[in-house]
């Protein structure tokens, strides 16, 4: 597939299908998504969805959430540019701090600058997300980045 025809921008309320069928596909998890879609970025060929990445802002911190490219994309850059764009939406709404959990992704992130934490440092409304209280497991390896200001 061609990358210069992938388009970025954020989700619409047409995108939650789509975008939960994609982490359904990748095994992760869709528990808050909806709530959270106007806070989501997706990529697109004109074909479909190829990519999503999410961002829940709390009082406190960040949750990186949702990162996911389809398979037959994977390698070739969109989950940095997701991600990226969503540490950009938590920067936006005055986040200082992002976090993350993953259960697959553990070598991925320190290349974007995260470092794994333990969760008890993790700020109590990051911590209340639906994402840390049931969707992920206790297994799952938190991770924190550092926002420098602008």
């Amino acid at each position: 597939m061609s990358l210069g025809a992938v388009a970025y921008r954020p989700a619409t309320a047409a995108d939650l299908e789509p975008i939960c069928r994609l982490l359904v596909e990748l095994t992760l998890p869709t528990a808050g998504v909806g709530d959270w879609l106007p806070q989501f970025t997706v990529a697109e060929l004109p074909s479909g969805l190829v990519g999503t990445a999410g961002v829940e802002t709390y009082p406190d911190g960040a949750l990186l959430r949702s990162v996911a490219v389809h398979p037959s994309m994977q390698g070739a850059g969109l989950g940095r540019t997701l991600t990226e764009a969503a540490i950009t939406t938590a920067r936006i709404a005055g986040a200082k701090e992002v976090y993350l959990l993953t259960t697959t992704a553990a070598a991925y992130f320190p290349r974007l600058g995260f470092t794994e934490v333990d969760r008890s440092g993790i700020p109590e409304s990051v911590r209340s997300s639906v994402e840390f209280r049931e969707a992920c497991p206790a297994s799952a390896i938190a991770m924190h980045l550092a926002l420098p200001e602008a």
